[in-house]
């Protein structure tokens, strides 16, 4: 912080107490919940502008003449308006709204698919969540295109030099996460940026975890696209979508057909709206996008670089408590990382120590994390992951590592 600069702070009792579902017991235990990076919980505004527009003013967006139809296309465009600044877009209409970061990754392959020839190379990492690889790997087994994997260094960084070497004139798209949602990982984005658009790629960048933990500017980052989701930034599910530079918007065809995606239908012709509107046929989430609105207006009200401070303190916590274990393996430690703590147990499988640590109220997430290369690349068929979020405080990694050790000792 430069000299002079206001100290800013954050109260994270202030903010837990604004989750409902925080003050309730599991197992007879207060509930610690370090399951964030799968699904945040909602606060008490994402709840009430939900029910504010069920209750008070629902209709269909667009078109509709009557007061109802007004105001929610109203309040509908305005959570637009709220995602754009959010991420700093340059205009409302480059944000299209979509289901979820993994429809918006869809939309994008399906889009590139009618342009891309065999031959043509798109690039990921190893590090990549499955809504950032499947779409990819559909594109390679259908039309030939070459997907080619970047490695992760074994502190869990993204090995950039050998990026830098795949990178080549056959590049037409480089998919990267801004941070992993296993390893915690945090990319330099905006270096992948330049290493790709001076190849003349296109980037794409997988925020949904970058949304919630890096403060993301969409514009200083220079990404073509930047996907997100609604229920990792404490809004709905059903609901999330993409940034897109103008001219990558424009060059994609339109994803789906059907109402509202359209300018005129003739039994001869049909013409398309314009971005965003093109990419969102039919009726479209629209009590989620008000949600999310919300949540987003709520989550601005804090000072991000404060927030940020007081997860990774958290996190910590967390390990300095369990530091000089030889029964516990971190896995991914790269300088800069984000708040994710993933770990395995000698002797005891991590669905498994998941479920002990569940009697004690504490919520964590077992499996493959939707990263299987990941996972094979550090030998594990399995991993345990504790994810920390503006609400977790000091007590709550004191819970994670007591039942942690509880567990342990319930395997031996």
């Amino acid at each position: 912080m430069a000299d002079g600069a206001p100290v800013t702070r954050f109260d994270p009792y202030a903010a837990r107490a604004q989750f409902p579902i925080l003050s309730r017991t599991v197992n007879g235990k207060p509930l610690v919940y370090l399951d964030s990076a799968a699904s945040a919980q909602k606060p008490r505004a994402v709840i009430d502008a939900l029910t504010a527009a069920m209750e008070g003013s629902y209709a269909n967006v667009h078109r509709g003449l009557h007061t109802l139809a007004n105001e929610t296309t109203e309040a509908f465009e305005q959570a637009r308006e709220t995602v754009a600044r959010f991420l700093n877009a340059e205009s409302p209409d480059q944000i299209v709204w979509t289901k979820g970061g993994t429809e918006a990754f869809n939309l994008v392959a399906a889009g590139l698919s009618q342009s891309l020839k065999p031959g043509d190379e798109i690039i990921t990492t190893q590090m990549e969540h499955h809504a950032n690889i499947v779409p990819w790997a559909m594109l390679r087994d259908r039309f030939g295109v070459v997907l080619k994997w970047a490695p992760v260094l074994d502190d869990g960084a993204l090995d950039m030099a050998a990026l830098a070497d795949l990178i080549g004139p056959k590049t037409r798209l480089v998919a990267v996460t801004q941070m992993s949602n296993v390893l915690g990982t945090v990319n330099d984005v905006k270096a992948v940026a330049d290493l790709a658009h001076a190849a003349g790629a296109l980037v794409l960048v997988d925020g949904c975890q970058g949304a919630v933990h890096c403060a993301p500017d969409v514009q200083a980052l220079n990404c073509d696209f930047y996907v997100f989701t609604g229920h990792k930034l404490y809004g709905p599910t059903g609901i999330g979508g993409m940034y897109g530079k103008r001219a990558a918007l424009e060059a994609l065809p339109p994803y789906q057909g059907g109402g509202e995606m359209i300018a005129t239908v003739t039994q001869d012709a049909v013409t398309y709206a314009d971005i965003p509107h093109r990419f969102e046929a039919g009726t479209p989430p629209i009590l989620e996008a008000i949600g999310l609105g919300a949540a987003l207006e709520w989550f601005m009200s804090f000072d991000r670089q404060a927030i940020a401070a007081h997860e990774m303190a958290v996190y910590d916590h967390a390990v300095a408590r369990l530091s000089g274990l030889n029964w516990l393996r971190i896995v991914g430690t790269a300088p800069g990382k984000g708040a994710i703590l993933t770990f395995t147990v000698e002797g005891a499988h991590a669905h498994d120590v998941a479920q002990v640590m569940d009697r004690y109220g504490v919520a964590v997430r077992a499996g493959l994390h939707c990263a299987e290369p990941l996972s094979r690349r550090f030998g594990l068929t399995s991993s345990a992951r504790a994810s920390f979020a503006l609400y977790n405080t000091v007590e709550d990694a004191d819970a994670f590592a007591d039942a942690l050790i509880k567990a342990r000792e319930f395997f031996v």
